[in-house]
């Protein structure tokens, strides 16, 4: 008993420690994001020799949508390069209006970005027009 304890206490702590928060308004693509073994404690020691191997990339740890003075919202994200090396991506961002409907904008573009490696990075978006309310973001591998 005192064996099954120990054993279903691991798991628990391993299930926490792959926890990642998820934004349903942000999509990261695979080639850019990091895979499960990147953060794995056995393959953390050897990360460094081994990042591109094991799939190490961009994590994006905090969207936070406010409104400027001019009445207009605001996306501020911000995110992590996992890996040893510079990622480069492009990201867009697609504004929604009260309903969920796509506000039509000439801004909405594919826009480049680069995060140095083992690295904070952030960005900033902002509406087109007041009646904007909500984001959804895509990203997708700068080739």
């Amino acid at each position: 008993m005192k064996m099954l304890t120990l054993i279903l206490a691991g798991l628990i702590v391993l299930a926490y420690g792959c926890y990642q928060p998820h934004d349903s308004r942000i999509h990261v693509r695979d080639e850019i994001r990091p895979d499960t073994l990147g953060g794995n404690i056995v393959t953390r020691p050897v990360a460094r020799a081994f990042s591109d191997l094991i799939g190490q990339g961009i994590v994006i740890t905090n969207a936070l949508l406010t409104t400027n003075d001019g009445g207009l919202r605001e996306l501020h994200v911000s995110g992590f390069n996992q890996s040893y090396r510079t990622k480069r991506f492009r990201y867009r961002v697609e504004w929604l209006d009260e309903s969920g409907l796509l506000v039509e904008t000439k801004t909405s573009v594919w826009l480049s970005m680069s995060a140095m490696g083992n690295s904070p990075f952030s960005f900033k978006a902002v509406a087109p027009r007041p009646e904007a309310v909500n984001f959804r973001m895509d990203t997708r591998k700068w080739e």
